[in-house]
């Protein structure tokens, strides 16, 4: 490698560093206004099945949030300084409320890839690579929970075509939502491994969230993993098709 090449990779690595820093400090702002989001959305819950999933939900946030901090501190010597504290705004309804964070998670998944990967240190890239893992989680609780809320408005004619796939043993209530991310933890591995690999994250989201609607409607993990494989390899789905040849 001659000096230029050299000069470019250290130039290329610099940058890449203090966009993960700015990118860190971005995602501890507005603290204050996303507690008030949680504790909206719990309150209109309309169960305890979802009361605790979105408390979980907002306890893992809590945590990477505290996490992002103290990682801002370590590799800076400086606190994150909260520059930006925008007023709740309540979303028209809960089924709107769920859609916002659900459409929140998937681009905080876009923001903390950036991170990990101009982070220089193992240890921290780490860290972040566990909230990635939550925030795969938390994506697929809330697609569980718009299912599972937008079933409910379906005639029962429309919903004859599922009920053969449901005689699985669908984890009960109660112990929610620690029960189902054991029991969806094959599709979580899954996707992990696709990140690994440098899958287009847009590709991979679209796969999972696919699967995480059929394990709504009473498919396995696995029957919902191959059958999504399938539209894509048989060219049934275009779209999935044409999104994993992104680079």
């Amino acid at each position: 490698m001659n000096n230029t090449e050299n000069y470019n990779q250290q130039m290329y690595a610099q940058q890449a560093y203090q966009q993960s820093l700015t990118l860190i400090a971005e995602a501890v702002q507005g603290e204050k206004e996303d507690q008030v989001f949680y504790d909206y959305l719990i309150s209109l819950a309309p169960n305890q099945e979802q009361i605790e999933i979105i408390t979980s939900i907002r306890n893992d946030e809590i945590k990477h949030n505290q996490w992002f901090r103290e990682m801002y501190k370590a590799l800076t010597g400086n606190d994150v300084v909260v520059t930006t504290e925008e007023q709740f705004v309540s979303p028209a309804n809960y089924e709107a409320g769920i859609k916002k964070a659900f459409f929140g998670e998937l681009k905080a998944m876009e923001k903390y890839r950036v991170i990990r990967a101009g982070l220089p240190y193992r240890e921290y890239r780490d860290i972040v690579f566990e909230i990635l893992t939550d925030e795969m989680k938390h994506a697929q609780l809330y697609n569980y929970i718009l299912t599972e809320n937008i079933s409910k408005n379906v005639p029962e004619s429309m919903q004859e075509n599922t009920s053969a796939n449901t005689s699985w043993n669908k984890p009960e209530p109660v112990g929610f939502p620690d029960q189902w991310i054991q029991y969806t933890q094959y599709l979580v591995n899954e996707a992990l491994s696709d990140v690994e690999r440098g899958v287009n994250l847009k590709h991979i989201l679209q796969e999972f969230i696919l699967m995480g609607v059929l394990v709504g409607k009473g498919y396995t993990p696995e029957q919902a993993y191959e059958t999504v494989e399938n539209w894509e390899l048989s060219g049934e789905s275009q779209l999935l098709y044409q999104s994993k040849n992104i680079k």
